[in-house]
């Protein structure tokens, strides 16, 4: 299964707000320039993840992005099943033309497979993905 770029970019955004040791908000601007990624599909990014929880926007002067909750607290496997459209065939959505689908068998097995893919992500949080912090830091450009 391939992670769309908004997925992608979402995860960036939480390990790059998690590894901060600024208490100052970050901004997106930011974010992309040590990402080397679009600011403006950042920003939209930015904005799926304040609509579902995960970041707090801060407006005015000193304003940005910060975590709302703690990284311990942010499941990887519900972020993706929040930002990904996971209909990855035709017949896994209510509008299926697929005239062999009330015989196939692949359904099921993709079904199989991408719930042993979101099990596994399930098992992490955004704390685990920033463990090594301080390397984190390093290669983002922030102080150590």
């Amino acid at each position: 299964m391939k992670l769309t770029t908004h997925t992608d970019y979402a995860l960036r955004l939480l390990i790059y707000l998690a590894v901060r040791d600024d208490q100052m908000p970050a901004t997106v601007q930011a974010a992309a320039t040590h990402y080397g990624i679009s600011t403006h599909h950042l920003a939209k990014v930015a904005q799926t993840l304040v609509q579902l929880g995960y970041v707090a926007s801060l407006r005015g002067r000193g304003g940005g992005l910060r975590l709302q909750r703690p990284a311990e607290e942010i499941g990887i496997g519900a972020l993706v099943r929040q930002t990904e459209n996971l209909e990855l065939l035709e017949c896994f959505g209510p509008e299926s033309t697929c005239p062999i689908e009330p015989g196939c068998r692949l359904k099921g097995v993709l079904a199989k497979a991408q719930q042993a893919f979101l099990a596994v992500l399930d098992g992490y949080v955004l704390a685990d993905l920033v463990e090594n912090r301080q390397q984190l830091r390093v290669l983002l450009g922030h102080s150590a």
